[in-house]
């Protein structure tokens, strides 16, 4: 029992053991709140639309670009079971990558993580990761015409970057000088615009893609809300 109590006071001193333990706990119950939002909320505009898209192939829709549709690959989780568990494997690994960054964050910064440090940090990263992508690219249902992924990928990876890189220069700067770069690297990505189609169009009506933005807002809105709370909370459980 001695030796059990002297590994885990060695553990829980570890701030290394402590990083990984507080990301892998935070990251698993935001993931799983996550996949709750999403099943209740998101899931169904998915399903609704993907039964647009079998009944009016996406080729027809945008027949003008083949080379930018949606390309369906050969496999994909059944619906049901599979899907959902698929969904939970995809949302907590996620979750425990962005835990593990909210970790580092929080640390570099120094002092011990607190929940309203927490908020605040899940907050930034809300704007960082969803918020300013999404001003450019929103998600997209199941047949909607889009640019090339490669093209999205790497205008989405530089917005995050932009968006974080001025956040900090406004949280952090000391001078006038640096809230001005920092304003000028929120607006860069958005002043160069997200990539496009030639055409825009989807299988399915307008209002359900509204409705599928508002609910995918909603869902990582919650999933950063969890995560920066339970950051705090089991980083300082596990000291």
């Amino acid at each position: 029992m001695s030796l059990t109590a002297g590994v885990a006071g060695r553990n829980a001193r570890s701030p290394f053991n402590r990083i990984v333990s507080t990301a892998v706990a935070a990251g698993l119950l935001a993931g799983l709140a996550l996949t709750v939002v999403q099943r209740m909320q998101v899931t169904p505009l998915i399903a609704q639309a993907e039964t647009y898209e079998d009944a009016r192939p996406v080729a027809a829709v945008h027949s003008h670009e083949p080379a930018h549709q949606h390309e369906h690959a050969a496999w994909k989780p059944e619906n049901g079971v599979e899907r959902t568990l698929f969904t939970v494997l995809a949302n907590t690994t996620m979750g425990v990558g962005y835990g593990l960054l909210l970790c580092a964050a929080m640390l570099v910064r120094g002092g011990r993580p607190t929940w309203r440090q927490g908020l605040i940090w899940s907050a930034a990263c809300y704007v960082v990761f969803f918020a300013a992508p999404m001003l450019g690219l929103p998600p997209e249902l199941p047949g909607t015409a889009a640019a090339p992924v490669a093209e999205r990928q790497l205008w989405w990876s530089l917005t995050a970057l932009s968006t974080a890189g001025g956040i900090a220069l406004l949280a952090f700067g000391r001078k006038g000088m640096y809230a001005l770069a920092g304003l000028i690297l929120l607006a860069a990505p958005h002043l160069a615009g997200a990539p496009q189609p030639l055409v825009h169009a989807s299988v399915a009506p307008p209002e359900l893609a509204h409705a599928f933005v508002v609910a995918s807002a909603l869902a990582n809105a919650a999933f950063w809300l969890v995560l920066g709370s339970a950051v705090a909370f089991f980083f300082k459980k596990f000291e």
